[in-house]
């Protein structure tokens, strides 16, 4: 009896050695192919979990024979899931499993404005970025501008500046526009005269990547970022692409553009062009252009040269002629008369040319050669008074560039040059300033968990101004990449930064320029400052949702800003002081994104011993947007702005308001069909406020802070043929 009770048990135990089974199985990003390290694996019917080491493996031992539905999971990735029979076909087998990112996450995003092409997640300095996805969606709701793609951004504030003509800015956490920087491809060319109609001649269609820096980011750029900046992307010819959009309003304006790319084997191409069109609107009946009658041309060719493996370049022109006429309504329609006069007309033309050169001296650095030289002329007519003026600004720089595996290095110098002659003028406003720069900056990888970014730039104004200090400028920089784990990163850091003084602000635009004082440029100080930055940034999953949380306290302090008081430009015995917070919250369940945010903004300006708070700055906004969407075939959103109430340079309080907004697109291969509906509720600062005093002839406008058009709905077709 014995011995069969030992056999029996071998065979017992030799049938369940052959039972247990060693699963084996590799994690990748599936658009990269980089492994993924700390994934998870789950076993659900035999409650096995876990994770992936730092090569991306994961060995599981003991699993038994049957079929077995695993999932993998990463937070910021889709969820993967797999049945698996075993025993494998082969013991020794390796399963792959590719996550694909989730749309929302750019981790993956990489970033040009810092020059060093890294990825997002690796960069100390704090970037937010919209990539091509989310403009695809922007492009439609408001294809003519893109006063709409930075207003809905968390921190920034689009300021209109003139009742009757649409003219408007954007201001970053606070601070007048004149302190931020509008780029393109990374050269400045919206700036000084052009600033308040800059954001109304971008389109979108040619964008594929717009990027925001928000706090100083002087040592890399120079004066005037010192709220921040925006870098607008444009599209390379790394794709053949042939698109057409149409787009009309309830308003009567109409916008079409089109975008052409190639590429060959040394020679690529892109082309741009669109009309807009704009009629005069005015839905309150007040007696003015709610909207002005606008109509525009533009028309941006580049060509990309591939000479060989070491050496490429571009060469674009950007060309833009413009006519807006707002006013009296009855003026804009051809029937002036005694009580019927005021007018304002803006004609425009702006021509730039832009070249990028990069040479790669191997696979680690670089030599990179760029230039921008814009002409703006612009004629501002108004019903009493008549200002115009041209702009001629250049912007050279040289970089090197170097990747290494622990330190990356940028360095360079530039040069840039601003003269501005006014015309049409009692007083002259014209200038001259040029700026010779050298700046370097590193990011050093600590450890994995610790990146530190140090940067310096050495600027030299010519002329110098009175304080002879103000002619060579330091502008350190320094920022801290913190990841604590893999769901909890910290960035934390500032900079000093600078703002020669020119004739260009908020208060300049809304006062016309013609009755200001003489600018004597020799008479005043450049505006300095200092800025603190620091976030919290969390990211997991629950179930099959992504949850990511960010938070930024923010703090900045201009010292003798250039402050309008009594036509004059003078420099304030005093700062202005912002700080506040900013949270986004987006959750991401398979088609459905939702996305929170908030902006708490408190802006105070000390002058002559006293405090007071920054006009048309809201304490509160909070906007909130959901989106469904089957990727190619079908899209929509819904999306709500509470902007809280707000002091007016007059003494008054602004009311608060909500406004809402529909999106609903239908894409097909070749074709896209939207219709759009903005401020739903028919939100008017009109509903509420006189929007002038004086008379009709002669009057005096308010300053504005809601929208002025009320409800506007669009409705267009795009066109793919490739």
């Amino acid at each position: 009896m014995k011995p069969t009770f030992i056999i029996i048990l071998l065979i017992i135990l030799s049938f369940c050695a052959d039972a247990q089974n060693t699963f084996k199985a590799l994690v990748r990003n599936d658009r990269t192919k980089e492994v993924l390290k700390g994934a998870t694996v789950t076993i659900p019917a035999l409650k096995i979990v876990a994770t992936s080491d730092t090569s991306g493996l994961i060995s599981i031992n003991n699993v038994p024979n049957g079929r077995f539905e695993i999932s993998i999971s990463f937070i910021g990735f889709g969820k993967q899931e797999k049945t698996i029979s075993f025993p494998l076909t082969r013991p020794e087998q390796v399963v792959e499993f590719g996550l694909e990112p989730q749309s929302d996450q750019l981790d993956e995003v990489i970033i040009q404005t810092t020059r060093i092409n890294q990825n997002l997640r690796d960069i100390p300095t704090r970037i937010e970025a919209l990539p091509l996805e989310e403009l695809d969606e922007k492009s439609t709701m408001r294809p003519g501008d893109i006063k709409m793609l930075l207003g809905e951004a968390t921190g920034i504030l689009v300021q209109q500046t003139s009742m009757v003509s649409g003219n408007a800015s954007f201001r970053i956490q606070g601070l007048d526009s004149k302190y931020t920087q509008l780029l393109q491809d990374g050269m400045p060319m919206y700036q000084g005269f052009s600033g308040g109609l800059s954001l109304l001649q971008v389109s979108p269609l040619d964008l594929r990547q717009v990027e925001f820096i928000k706090g100083s980011a002087s040592t890399l750029y120079g004066g005037g970022a010192i709220a921040g900046l925006v870098n607008l992307i444009t599209k390379t010819p790394d794709q053949p692409e042939t698109t057409f959009l149409l787009n009309t309003t309830s308003t009567k304006s109409a916008d079409l553009s089109g975008f052409y790319s190639q590429k060959w084997k040394h020679i690529g191409t892109t082309l741009f062009g669109a009309y807009n069109y704009s009629h005069a609107y005015d839905p309150s009946h007040t007696g003015f252009t709610a909207i002005p009658q606008t109509n525009r041309f533009t028309f941006n060719p580049k060509v990309f040269l591939y000479l060989d493996g070491k050496n490429s370049g571009w060469f674009g022109v950007n060309t833009t002629y413009e006519n807006r006429f707002g006013g009296d309504i009855q003026v804009v329609r051809g029937h002036a008369g005694t009580d019927h006069q005021y007018f304002e007309r803006n004609k425009t033309f702006r021509f730039s040319t832009q070249l990028s050169f990069t040479h790669q001296i191997d696979q680690s650095s670089s030599i990179n050669i760029k230039n921008t030289m814009g002409y703006f002329d612009r004629q501002l007519n108004m019903s009493a008074l008549d200002f115009g003026g041209k702009q001629l600004s250049s912007f050279s720089e040289a970089n090197y560039v170097s990747h290494q595996e622990k330190l990356n290095w940028v360095a360079g110098i530039n040069l840039v040059t601003d003269h501005f002659t006014s015309q049409h003028s009692l007083n002259d406003m014209g200038y001259h300033q040029t700026t010779w720069g050298a700046f370097v900056q590193n990011v050093y990888k600590a450890t994995d968990w610790f990146s530190i970014e140090s940067g310096l730039r050495v600027d030299y104004n010519r002329p110098s101004l009175a304080q002879a200090s103000n002619g060579l400028l330091l502008l350190p920089r320094l920022n801290g990449l913190f990841k604590l784990n893999e769901q909890l990163t910290s960035r934390i850091g500032g900079g000093l930064g600078y703002k020669m003084p020119t004739p260009f602000n908020d208060r300049s635009e809304q006062e016309g320029y013609a009755n200001l004082k003489p600018f004597i440029s020799s008479q005043l100080m450049a505006e300095k400052s200092y800025g603190l930055n620091g976030d919290l940034n969390y990211r997991t999953t629950i179930g099959d949702a992504l949850l990511s949380v960010n938070q930024l306290f923010f703090f900045t302090k201009v010292n003798h800003p250039l402050m309008l008081e009594n036509n004059a430009l003078l420099n304030a015995q005093g700062y202005v002081r912002t700080h506040g917070a900013e949270t986004n919250l987006k959750v991401a369940i398979d088609e459905l994104g939702l996305y929170l945010g908030y902006t708490y903004t408190a802006t105070k300006l000390y002058d002559n011993k006293q405090f007071s708070t920054q006009p048309l700055t809201p304490k509160h906004r909070l906007s909130f947007d959901a989106t469904y969407e089957i990727e190619d075939s079908f899209r929509f959103g819904a999306e709500s702005f509470y902007t809280g109430s707000q002091l007016l340079s007059d003494g008054t309080v602004g009311r608060q308001f909500i406004t809402f907004g529909l999106l609903v697109q239908k894409m097909w291969k070749h074709l896209d069909l939207f219709v759009n509906a903005e401020n739903l509720t028919d939100r008017r600062q009109t509903r509420w406020d006189n929007i002038y005093t004086g008379t009709m002839a002669s009057p005096k406008f308010r300053d504005v802070y809601a929208p002025m058009e009320g409800r506007v709905i669009n409705a267009g077709i795009r066109i793919k043929l490739k």
